[in-house]
């Protein structure tokens, strides 16, 4: 049986963890444990499992052999104690805040985070009497200014969507320490091949696993990590709430997995190198990668992360129409929503994610007519870049 440890690399961890118990049949693939609900050979084997001596299923809602495997391939490969599945990532983050904040309450969310997580904080939680204040990511006064009494959270993503802001991980930990807070740091767009929040001391990492995790653009999960007793609550309050991972779906995860590394490296070079051409590109104003050097973020990402991903954002000097006619030119990547999948995907935010929005309500937000998000797969990479030269040559 394969042995995992903490100093082993993470395309070893990848293909690995979660996966040194013996399995039925001695399949070398995990299997699908496709259940609702679990046998009880006598009374005592039941009385023994409530009273805590004995470890087994139950309920399908309590969790399934292939999520576990999943779960815990995850928890190694983010440094954490523990992990938990969750439906989709929206359904991680709000099961998360309904979980452990209550009436009264106030939490900080940064700016540019995903625009549905920004709609529930302000919204639902609201209506539930819970304050949300929003503060520019990466400005440490800013945070620290909106902190009251009775702020119990600090939530943010690293790198952000879609500008990919990088938050000083540091310093978050320091002001959260000072003042008595939780941090969540949503950790998608990193990965745990590029960033781990929680060697900083973050108290809990999100991903929506339907990205990067999954890999393949053809499931989706959520999944919060961190330390056991914190997962051990949410895992509590996930059998009431509902938001499971059914084992179809975990089984194509931890598939998934197995190259997560290998993937990640890809998409680490193709960013890279498209956003150096990109920045490049006399017909292009603005370029937002963490790896630039003229990213406000460079210095912070440098220090912190390893590599700086796949998604590239940036403004073509041209208008809405010559936005359009450039993504409609290109021959590679499809136009969907999403990213962190092996085919390269773009979009249009402002007609994508923003379409409803007027204008100047979209300008306000710092989505332009010509922003443009290319989460770039794994292709070779002078293919993506020929790709988008002679695009760019048709449009502009």
């Amino acid at each position: 049986m394969p042995h995992v440890t903490s100093s082993q690399g993470a395309s070893t961890r990848a293909v690995h963890s979660g996966e040194r118990q013996q399995r039925l049949g001695d399949a070398v693939a995990v299997p699908i444990y496709q259940t609702s609900t679990y046998v009880f050979r006598n009374t005592q084997e039941l009385i023994d499992y409530k009273e805590g001596r004995l470890s087994k299923g139950e309920y399908g809602r309590y969790g399934n052999p292939t999520v576990q495997v999943a779960e815990r391939k995850l928890a190694e490969l983010e440094h954490a104690e523990d992990a938990l599945l969750w439906a989709s990532g929206m359904c991680a983050i709000t099961s998360l805040l309904l979980t452990i904040l209550r009436a009264g309450q106030h939490m900080i969310i940064t700016a540019d985070s995903y625009r549905r997580t920004r709609q529930f904080c302000g919204g639902i939680l609201r209506r539930f009497g819970i304050d949300v204040s929003v503060v520019p990511p990466g400005d440490a006064a800013a945070i620290e200014a909106a902190i009251c009494q009775n702020t119990r959270l600090l939530f943010s993503e690293s790198p952000t969507n879609p500008f990919l802001y990088v938050v000083d991980l540091e310093a978050i930990v320091t002001l959260a320490k000072r003042y008595g807070l939780r941090t969540i740091i949503d950790s998608t767009f990193a990965t745990p091949y590029n960033q781990h929040p929680l060697d900083f001391g973050i108290d809990l990492v999100m991903h929506s696993a339907t990205k990067y995790l999954g890999g393949h653009n053809d499931l989706m999960a959520g999944v919060l990590a961190g330390n056991a007793s914190m997962i051990a609550a949410l895992r509590e309050a996930q059998g009431i709430l509902g938001g499971i991972t059914d084992p179809h779906t975990a089984y194509l995860l931890v598939r998934g997995l197995k190259t997560f590394a290998l993937r990640m490296q890809q998409h680490n070079t193709n960013g890279m190198a498209l956003a150096r051409y990109l920045e490049a590109h006399p017909r292009v104003r603005n370029v937002y990668y963490p790896g630039l050097e003229s990213h406000p973020s460079h210095a912070v990402a440098h220090a912190q992360m390893r590599g700086f991903g796949g998604v590239v954002s940036f403004e073509i000097d041209g208008t809405l129409q010559q936005t359009s006619a450039f993504i409609d030119a290109l021959r590679l990547p499809y136009i969907a929503p999403s990213l962190g999948g092996v085919e390269s995907l773009i979009e249009q935010p402002a007609l994508m994610s923003y379409y409803e929005l007027a204008p100047e309500e979209r300008q306000h937000l710092g989505i332009g007519d010509s922003l443009v998000r290319y989460a770039v797969g794994i292709e070779d990479t002078e293919d993506i870049l020929s790709d988008v030269e002679e695009a760019l040559k048709v449009c502009l």
